[in-house]
């Protein structure tokens, strides 16, 4: 219905199916050209504007629950959106990326890692044709599981939970969205869909048989078939590589800003000299923080287009005619030209010394790896210590259970949380800067 039109004395009046109410019998609802767009319509969009090998909403969207779809958004759309207001979610905006909480206010978190990773993520699912949505939810949830303080908290509680299956960040993404989040009348976790479920395990390649299978993981495929074996959808591909180039750039400025190395330094890295090359004759004598934001964002433009184009070359050598042959490709169909994938080695071998192994860092790290121990040491003997809701259903619970619910309990944890924690059961708490 075009222009302007007088509702009804019923304050209503039909566009595409749904009524547009007026709030008195008197006034006008001027709706132009609006179009309502329901989930249908959008799938059956998407069935001729997708790649072939892309994921479709439309004959996905199967859950472990039965739910009924939603009229305006694709099964993928409500998985993100069920991530996005997750509390785990919340959480990562107070978890390490590298540095601890305290440092500095313009470090990455897990969270505004996350988000630059959704934004690389979505530049690449959309300039190769695939579906948006199912990656921007895959890029949302592949950090849900991180620990307090970053690796080193993980390796920490992997340590503690040796005899009990150990602890692995993406196997707790899965339990996190499987189990943990209690948010729903008729089920834990949230009920996700297959495809964002089998992005979230194997958004890094087929488990098997490449590495053992975490528990969790083991778990629940004995619940639910995630083929392990097989290689994940293009989209969850895309967010693996779009990982990558966040991880890179992001660690090359808050290195530079923790003074842990300087731009000449980076001159090591042939991808980054010709980078400071091209800008310094673009833009002969720029101030040194343009410069730094320059270099970062074309790496980001650079490796974007490689992977548009390395993974165009892919796709049309395999040709896979569905997301379908996609998982049987027996190679990856998204990721970067062996020249970028040589220079993306090179940033990683050059930050690993001065800045993940740097002695600052190493001395944090470590001593936020002692607070985990702690913690986890006095909440299994003391469990009463843990609030009503993390404590029940513990009674005559065993050690690997007791263990486990603990170790849900710390994952869950922010740094600043963890520290405060810490504090209340010991006399000295260490300090992470």
């Amino acid at each position: 219905m075009g222009g302007s039109g007088r509702a009804p004395a019923n304050n209503g009046e039909r566009l595409s199916g749904y009524d547009v109410v007026v709030a008195h019998a008197d006034s006008t609802a001027s709706v132009g050209d609006a179009v309502v767009r329901t989930r249908q319509a959008r799938e059956e969009h998407e069935s001729v504007t997708l790649a072939t090998n892309a994921t479709r909403a439309h004959g996905a969207g199967n859950r472990a629950i039965d739910e009924e779809p939603d009229p305006f958004r694709t099964c993928f759309e409500r998985d993100r959106d069920r991530i996005l207001h997750d509390s785990a979610f919340r959480r990562l905006a107070g978890k390490t990326q590298v540095f601890v909480f305290d440092e500095g206010d313009h470090f990455r978190t897990r969270l505004t890692h996350t988000i630059e990773v959704v934004q690389i993520a979505r530049s690449l699912a959309r300039a190769l044709g695939l579906d948006e949505d199912l990656a921007e939810a895959l890029a949302l949830a592949h950090d849900l599981g991180h620990t307090p303080f970053g690796h080193a908290g993980e390796r920490e509680l992997d340590a503690l939970m040796a005899p009990w299956g150990g602890f692995d960040h993406n196997a707790q993404s899965l339990r996190i969205v499987t189990r943990l989040e209690r948010r729903y009348p008729t089920f834990d976790g949230l009920n996700l869909t297959w495809e964002t479920l089998e992005g979230v395990v194997k958004h890094n390649g087929p488990l098997v048989p490449n590495r053992p299978i975490p528990l969790a993981i083991a778990e629940y495929q004995a619940l639910q078939d995630l083929e392990l074996a097989s290689f994940p959808s293009a989209e969850a591909q895309v967010v693996a590589v779009a990982d990558d180039i966040a991880y890179d750039t992001h660690d090359i400025d808050d290195g530079l800003r923790a003074k842990l190395f300087d731009t000449d330094d980076l001159l090591e890295v042939p991808l980054l000299a010709r980078i400071f090359a091209g800008i310094d004759r673009d833009y002969p004598g720029l101030e040194r923080s343009r410069r730094v934001h320059e270099m970062e964002r074309r790496l980001i433009t650079e490796m974007v287009r490689d992977v548009v184009a390395e993974s165009s070359h892919r796709i049309a050598d395999l040709a896979p005619q569905s997301v379908e042959a996609v998982r049987a490709a027996g190679g990856l169909v998204a990721g970067f030209s062996q020249a970028i994938a040589a220079d993306e080695r090179a940033i990683k071998a050059f930050l690993f010394p001065r800045m993940y192994r740097h002695r600052r860092v190493m001395q944090a790290m470590d001593a936020a790896r002692f607070a985990v121990r702690e913690l986890f040491g006095h909440l299994k003997a003391h469990p009463e210590d843990m609030p009503e809701e993390w404590r029940r259903g513990l009674d005559g619970a065993g050690e690997g259970r007791l263990s486990r619910r603990v170790a849900d309990y710390i994952a869950g944890m922010t740094d600043r949380f963890l520290l405060v924690e810490h504090a209340r059961f010991f006399d000295s708490t260490p300090d992470l800067r």
